[in-house]
């Protein structure tokens, strides 16, 4: 699977030739260290005053370099994909290298660092349900008023929470309905491929 780039990014990317190679493996560095804590403008003004670039360049530079690797590690792509990915960038085969090498030795590192930013929601833990019927009341003596009551419980954390939902049988046979189709559409190729990639 090819990682596609969009121009920004590309344009933003454009810098990292007319740089020496040791400041892309620089790049690199740093682009890890914006995973791992956020932005630091005091990094990037250090190295703009060293290579004579305004600040947004090597802002850009690095944030692309973050872009290309992060994309690239979340998608699992492979070494061949890679590099034809980055083929399309015109960059000297040297720089291709680094960029792999680069790829190849942070990978797991940057795969751990997304599943740590990855948000933490709460599950399903169990279900209870029941199943009331007025029958009448002093305006109409004979009804029948179905409704069907839900306490979910969750789990996050470590800790539970309940929630109460209430609904009529028409909205519940409505819901199971979207949510059978919702799973018959997670069985298609297309969504197979795409929850493959994201693991």
């Amino acid at each position: 699977m090819l990682l596609v780039l969009t121009d920004e990014h590309k344009e933003h990317l454009a810098f990292l030739p007319e740089v020496d190679f040791a400041v892309v493996g620089e790049f690199g560095r740093i682009a890890l260290e914006f995973l791992k804590k956020g932005s630091n403008s005091k990094i990037y003004e250090g190295a703009a005053r060293k290579l004579n670039v305004a600040v947004d360049t090597v802002q850009h530079g690095v944030e692309g370099l973050m872009y290309l690797l992060s994309e690239s590690s979340k998608l699992m792509i492979s070494e061949v994909d890679f590099q034809d990915s980055v083929v399309v960038l015109g960059f000297p085969e040297e720089l291709n290298k680094l960029l792999l090498q680069l790829y190849l030795d942070n990978q797991k590192e940057i795969r751990n660092i997304l599943s740590e930013l990855a948000p933490n929601l709460p599950h399903y833990h169990n279900l209870e349900w029941r199943l009331d019927v007025q029958l009448a009341s002093r305006a109409l003596r004979q009804q029948i008023k179905p409704t069907v009551t839900f306490k979910l419980h969750l789990e996050q954390n470590g800790e539970e929470s309940a929630k109460v939902l209430q609904t009529d049988p028409a909205t519940l046979l409505h819901l199971i309905q979207q949510l059978e189709q919702a799973l018959g559409e997670m069985k298609t190729t297309h969504c197979r491929r795409i929850v493959r990639n994201i693991k």
